[in-house]
Parts: C-alpha cells; sequence; structure tokens
C-alpha cells in the first residue's frame, strides 16, 4: 500500500516506519522534513493545497499537540494544531482515492478521569481542558462528514503510548527511581492501563489490512498496571531495590492541601494525577480486530521500554 503518515516523525511516526516500511511505501506530512530510512518523501502541511502528493490508499493522522501536564502551552493553540490540522488533513481524504484514514485522538477526548471501574466508549464525552477537548472537536469534524461507500475511518482513543524512544511522565518517574529516591504514595494501590507501541503497530496493521467496521475505538495492553507495579518493574530494570513507602493517606492528602496552600510541586490536583484510577476497555478494539487478546502483555511491554532509557 501506499501510505501517506502525518507527524511522522514523532516518537509514534518513528515507530511506525520500522513496523511499515519493509511491506508499504510511506509518505509523510510534517513541519520538518529530514530523510529518513523507509520514508519515500515527506511533504509540508502547504502542500496538501496542490497536487504535488501521489496518491495513497490510507492516511495516518498522527500529527497533534501534546498534552502539556505543567499547563503552560496557549489554549488557542491546541485547537489550531489538534482540531485545525485534523480537519484539513481529512477534507483532503475525503477528495482523495484513499480508502482508510486513521485518526489518533486520545482517551482525554472521553473522560479525564474515569467514573466507576473502567472507562469503555458508550461513555458520553466529557473532556476537561484544550487538550481533550481540542481531541473531541477534531473527533465531532470527522463524524460530521458523509462517507463514500468505499471508504473507512477509524478513530483510536489510546491511553498513554510507550516504546523505545518515549519522552513524557514515564521518564521523568524513571529518573527519580534511578536516583534511588523512595516512592512515598506506595499506600494508594491504584491502577492505569498503557498502550504498548507494539501493541499499536500490531492494531494499525490490522486495521490497514483487513475489512474493520468504521467507528472510535479505544486502544490499550489488556492488563491494567499499578504504580507500585510499575516502579518495582523500574527497579528490576535498574538492578535496584524498590522503596516504595506506605505513607498514611490521610497525611499525604494534608501535606497536598498545604501544597495547594503554598503553591508547592506536591498539591491536591498532582496527588489526584498521581494516585487516580485509570483504566480502559480495549473489548471493542479486540472485537472488531477478532482477536482475544493483544499481542504484547502490558508488563512486557513496559519491560522493553523501561530497558530503552
Amino acid at each position: 500500500m501506499n501510505i501517506l503518515i502525518t507527524g511522522i516523525h514523532g516518537f509514534v511516526g518513528s515507530n511506525l516506519v520500522v513496523a511499515l516500511k519493509e511491506y508499504h511505501n510511506l509518505y509523510g506530512v510534517d513541519i520538518v522534513a529530514p530523510e529518513k530510512e523507509g520514508v519515500v518523501k515527506t511533504f509540508s502541511w502547504s502542500d496538501l493545497e496542490g497536487v504535488q502528493i501521489p496518491s495513497v490508499d490510507a492516511v495516518i493522522h498522527l500529527a497533534g499537540k501534546a498534552h502539556d501536564t505543567k499547563n503552560r502551552a496557549d489554549a488557542a493553540s491546541y485547537f489550531q494544531i489538534n482540531t485545525g490540522l485534523t480537519q484539513k488533513i481529512f477534507d483532503w481524504f475525503l477528495a482523495s482515492e484513499a480508502r482508510k484514514f486513521i485518526f489518533f485522538s486520545s482517551v482525554k477526548a472521553a473522560a479525564d478521569f474515569v467514573m466507576g471501574d473502567i472507562l469503555t466508549e458508550e461513555i458520553v464525552p466529557a473532556p476537561v481542558g484544550p487538550y481533550g477537548e481540542s481531541k473531541i472537536k477534531a473527533e465531532e469534524y470527522i463524524r460530521s462528514k458523509v462517507l463514500a461507500a468505499d471508504k473507512e475511518v477509524y478513530i483510536l482513543r489510546p491511553c498513554m503510548i510507550h516504546g523505545p524512544g518515549n519522552k513524557g511522565n514515564l521518564n521523568l518517574l524513571y529518573n527519580v527511581i534511578k536516583r534511588g529516591l523512595p516512592w512515598p504514595l506506595g499506600a494508594f494501590d491504584n491502577h492505569r492501563t498503557f498502550t504498548s507501541v507494539d501493541n499499536l503497530t500490531f492494531v494499525i496493521d490490522r486495521l490497514l489490512s483487513g475489512k474493520v467496521t468504521s467507528g472510535i475505538y479505544h486502544m490499550a495492553d489488556d492488563e491494567a498496571l499499578s504504580t507500585n507495579e510499575v516502579i518495582s518493574l523500574m527497579c528490576e530494570v535498574l538492578n535496584k531495590k524498590p522503596h516504595i513507602w506506605k505513607v498514611n493517606r490521610r497525611l499525604m492528602t494534608s501535606c497536598a492541601r498545604l501544597g495547594t496552600a503554598c503553591h508547592l510541586p506536591l498539591n491536591l490536583e498532582r496527588l489526584r494525577k498521581l494516585t487516580e484510577n485509570y483504566v480502559v476497555s480495549n473489548a471493542k478494539l479486540k472485537k472488531a480486530l477478532g482477536i482475544s487478546q493483544m499481542p504484547v502483555r502490558a508488563r512486557d511491554g513496559l519491560f522493553k521500554t523501561l530497558r530503552s532509557f
């Protein structure tokens, strides 16, 4: 297949190139255009307005503004990039001969926190903040368009994606543990779902090659992991003994409340983010793909990522 990938030089795009380059002709759209092994050519966003881009069979839209956990980013920039670029590439897809469009949204487009035990696609979206709101606006634009009979559209909502080349909160936590600092929140036995990049590339390959019903699908590993398990796995990779302190939860909450009042790093919002449950179901996606489980176990995928740090 001829495949056009936006954001091809980013973390997920680079991993997709490795997974797909042997069997497909890959083209990119990005704000930078260095030569990349496995990529025929990378175009600029302005090239979409001309006729420079060759005919492709599928479009994978990765480009977007990542979630700024420090809340320093301008809110308008999320909508300009996450919503605006999605509208631009989807309009191009509709006018093109391409048959498949895969959009990487986010679980944050559905919910900032999970009410109940597990997040499914049946939830009425209620994003909080410009990142999730810009993603749901992009989803709504895609869903508002009438598709030709030969076109298929997949909106994927992945949990936190990790793999070789990963950057983000997982790296920050790893560096804390690497320095030998104790984890004081062991009393909060929370669980979160992750997405191994190997499982993600497996899903993309199945969507490209198979006959899968268009729709919204949550993308996640099969098993949820507790933060304590993640830290123990980091220590296993580092050959260190884990130092997980189970400090009284009420005491930690009181400290966080004080941190909120005094503008300290540990505040109530950060404590909530560090200790909340965020478990996501991938049952709908597995059913659509006709599989009973993802090829990579959550623990194995995370171990591979940590060893790459």
